[in-house]
């Protein structure tokens, strides 16, 4: 086998949030089969602090900033008729860095990571193409739209358009095309102009998860949380991202008020970097914290009594999910974030839809300890025993080409 390049729409250091923490992972198993090259972007200069680690794994690499403006991306998304998507990811400097190293490097391979950089494959490029898609984004754009008004909604709803096209050319173009659950992968099918179409190899590969180090018996749990009233209850993730900015919201106006019925001094914590002025500006209030980026989650979880994660438009597979299991924290979520975590519910998490239905899966757990510990004990029991990374990557060779290989093998 040759040399890989992979695309990657943001750096895979560090491994703080859902995407970052899949193409971390799959650029390490990556690097154990072959010389890796890597073009990313940074999204902020906090990102440039995470360089050295970007060097360190890869043969060459080029990290540029993504710093086009949201709006000049929709006046040329408009003008040219292209997903706003791809317009916001497209940089010249990665383009020829693309250039440059399959000129001069025996690449077999180029690994996409998300749709949005599917566009620096040259046409002319004889090697394997592997797409990992990560979710179907056009039908979380179609989402976006159906919730919305107006031209934003208008924007969504060409986005949605233009992506499903995206989506069809990249699964009918590529040797492989990966999402992160069977439930994508079969959501994509059917989103094809012909969903028999052979010439479309749709795959599922899913994500794994970190239980060595997400252990809480390696973390004290976070003494500014435990200051707070219980139950302490926790939502994680990227709070700039739309969905996770509706969950919290639907947990504050539409949960929490029937959880503090019964336990007036409950409080809800909101960890995660970005989160937008109409969130902080609800902290400190009605049993709302909202403490934004954090160095380390893991003390945070250890810290709470329940997560609760009422997520409305969800793709894939929620790694906020895993590692509140796994730091055995029992968990309360919606339909959407328990898809493709193959779980018992009633044991390893509790599903509710309704949000009457979610408080009242919260008000039962918060009264009963020794459930909530033996909830606890189950998730983690079945993180260990069904969700390694090992396992979600055992065939990641296999679809790179490297035929009867594997990534102990090459290890």
């Amino acid at each position: 086998m040759g040399e890989i390049l992979f695309l990657a729409h943001r750096i895979p250091f560090p491994p703080d949030r859902g995407d970052k923490i899949r193409s971390h992972h799959i650029l390490k198993a990556l690097a154990r089969l072959a010389p890796v090259h890597v073009a990313t972007f940074a999204d902020d200069r906090h990102d440039h602090q995470f360089e050295a680690n970007l060097a360190a794994i890869s043969a060459s690499y080029r990290l540029v900033d993504r710093n086009k403006s949201l709006s000049v991306a929709g006046i040329e998304a408009l003008a040219t008729g292209k997903p706003l998507s791809l317009v916001a990811f497209h940089d010249g400097r990665l383009e020829r860095y693309v250039h440059e190293v399959l000129a001069h490097h025996p690449i077999d391979v180029i690994y996409v990571f998300s749709g949005q950089m599917a566009q620096y494959v040259p046409a002319d490029f004889r090697g394997r193409v592997v797409a990992d898609l990560v979710d179907v984004d056009s039908a979380k754009f179609e989402a976006y739209a159906a919730k919305g008004r107006g031209f934003r909604s208008w924007m969504e709803r060409r986005e949605g358009k233009l992506l499903c096209a995206e989506e069809a050319r990249i699964a009918h173009t590529r040797d492989v095309t990966l999402l992160i659950s069977q439930a994508e992968a079969g959501l994509l099918r059917s989103r094809l102009p012909d969903p028999a179409d052979p010439s479309a190899h749709v795959c599922a590969m899913g994500n794994g998860m970190d239980s060595e180090g997400f252990d809480p018996s390696l973390v004290e749990p976070e003494a500014q949380m435990l200051e707070k009233g219980a139950p302490r209850l926790i939502f994680t993730g990227q709070m700039d991202y739309a969905p996770n900015v509706e969950a919290v919201t639907r947990a504050m106006d539409r949960v929490m008020p029937f959880v503090r019925k019964v336990y007036p001094e409950a409080t809800l914590h909101i960890v995660g970097r970005n989160p937008p002025a109409s969130l902080q500006a609800r902290s400190g209030k009605d049993g709302i914290e909202v403490w934004g980026r954090v160095e380390d989650i893991r003390p945070w979880l250890a810290a709470a009594d329940i997560a609760l994660i009422p997520l409305e438009i969800a793709r894939g597979v929620q790694n906020k999910v895993l590692e509140a299991m796994s730091m055995q924290v029992p968990v309360v979520l919606s339909p959407g974030a328990a898809t493709g975590i193959e779980a018992c519910d009633g044991r390893d998490f509790i599903i509710a839809a309704d949000d009457e239905d979610l408080a009242e899966a919260v008000i039962g757990l918060a009264g009963d300890e020794k459930r909530r510990e033996r909830m606890g004990h189950c998730a983690r029991e079945w993180i260990v025993a069904n969700a390694s990374w090992d396992a979600a990557l055992a065939q990641l060779p296999v679809y790179l080409g490297f035929e009867g290989g594997n990534l102990s093998d090459a290890a």
